[in-house]
């Protein structure tokens, strides 16, 4: 009882923490004081910790090469570019600026992941939208949506679905070609509502406006490289290597040409594989699985639906969307995807749809959310309270539904 309550009160004080992020510390700093005191007090054997480690260890290496990858794509002007043929694109119609925004971002979500998204298009969409004179809103909103909703398509578009993709026992190939249908679904649905949603936003003219950026450089070694880690995690699956090999492939090269050039230095690389973020997360793996160990894992197996069909399917994916809104979505990942492993791939792919498009519903859903509000604060854009909720209740559970039944048509194909 005393380490069950342990486990729980020790979690729940680290997701209040990374949400506040009380003196703008990182996560890490009450994260990993209260995994080693879950430790110390025995509420996980070391056996769990030294598992939970083995677990994670690729998924952090994965996420601090890809970290690495995009900051030095950012380096390289990509995403400078990306906002200028979307400016260019679109013409000064702010319509058209919504459709370019929704396939920018849902590329740039799938492949780099969604901490690309976040961190580095939302500045640009911000810098985009004030060239052209248009109104912000419709185009920011699009980026934190897509963050979630289209890191569905690859293993490795989110943390979220590298935690599970060893449980699926799916290839990188048969891992996208069954989301493919649940990823466009989610996506269709959200331009759906976001055009409606936003509707006067969209047709307000542009106004004040310095006009469209010239031509911009297209960084065709940036490309390529990412084009070719693309390629190899498809490879490195298909030979059962682990896809982070291949991601530290393709940062390795970037990072070698940007240091020989100067572009960068050491100190900056060390920078953008945010160690401290990666160490939050190992810890948050540690307390989710002291969690799940002292009561919580008994509890969840009994409320989760069992078996592929479609009202499992739908079952799983509300309480996986459900729990991510709750706790986050990396610790519902964490707790669900090893109780839906033994259902079968379809099961773990309902859990991956229910925490990557549930958070879209609250802020605390994700923390690329959270970190999707500060950068629009600092951009001195409000966030509501009330808009966001209510965007997320016109657009979660339709692309949940719809999304949910695109995989249960996929798993029978």
């Amino acid at each position: 009882m005393v380490a069950e309550s342990l486990s729980v009160v020790a979690l729940v004080a680290v997701l209040v923490c990374a949400v506040v992020r009380p003196f703008r510390l990182p996560e890490a700093v009450v994260a990993v004081p209260a995994a080693g005191l879950v430790v110390a007090a025995g509420a996980i054997p070391w056996a769990h910790v030294r598992e939970e480690a083995g677990r994670l260890g690729p998924v952090i290496g994965f996420l601090a090469a890809i970290l690495v990858l995009a900051r030095l794509c950012a380096d390289e002007g990509l995403f400078r570019a990306c906002g200028a043929w979307t400016a260019r694109w679109a013409a000064d119609r702010p319509r058209r600026l919504l459709g370019s925004v929704f396939a920018l971002a849902s590329l740039i979500t799938a492949v780099l992941s969604l901490d690309a998204t976040v961190v580095l298009l939302t500045p640009v969409v911000f810098a985009t939208a004030a060239r052209m004179g248009v109104r912000p809103r419709p185009h920011v909103y699009a980026g934190a949506h897509l963050s979630n909703t289209a890191s569905l398509l690859l293993p490795v578009s989110n943390l979220t679905n590298l935690l599970a993709f060893t449980a699926t026992g799916l290839t990188f190939t048969r891992f996208a070609l069954l989301m493919t249908l649940p990823w466009l679904a989610a996506i269709a649905v959200e331009y759906a509502v976001f055009r409606r949603f936003f509707a006067a936003d969209l047709d307000a003219p542009a106004e004040g406006g310095t006009g469209v950026e010239g031509p911009v450089r297209l960084p065709r070694f940036a490309l390529l490289t990412v084009a070719a880690t693309l390629a190899g995690f498809a490879v490195a699956s298909a030979c059962g290597a682990d896809p982070a090999w291949a991601a530290a492939a393709g940062a390795l090269v970037m990072a070698v040409r940007a240091l020989l050039i100067r572009r960068t230095s050491a100190v900056t690389l060390v920078r953008a594989a945010q160690l401290p973020f990666l160490a939050f997360v190992l810890a948050l793996g540690v307390l989710v699985r002291a969690v799940l160990d002292n009561g919580l894992g008994g509890a969840l197996d009994r409320v989760l639906p069992e078996g592929t069909s479609l009202p499992a399917l739908l079952g799983t994916a509300a309480v996986a969307a459900l729990l991510a809104n709750l706790i986050n979505n990396l610790p519902a990942a964490l707790a669900l995807v090893p109780l839906a492993a033994p259902s079968g791939p379809g099961a773990v792919l309902a859990v991956l749809l229910g925490v990557n498009i549930g958070p879209n519903l609250t802020y605390t859903g994700s923390l690329a959310t959270l970190l999707w509000r500060r950068i629009a604060h600092q951009h001195e854009h409000a966030v509501g309270l009330r808009e966001f909720t209510l965007l997320g209740l016109l657009t979660t559970p339709a692309s949940l539904l719809l999304a949910t039944v695109a995989l249960w048509l996929a798993l029978l194909v």
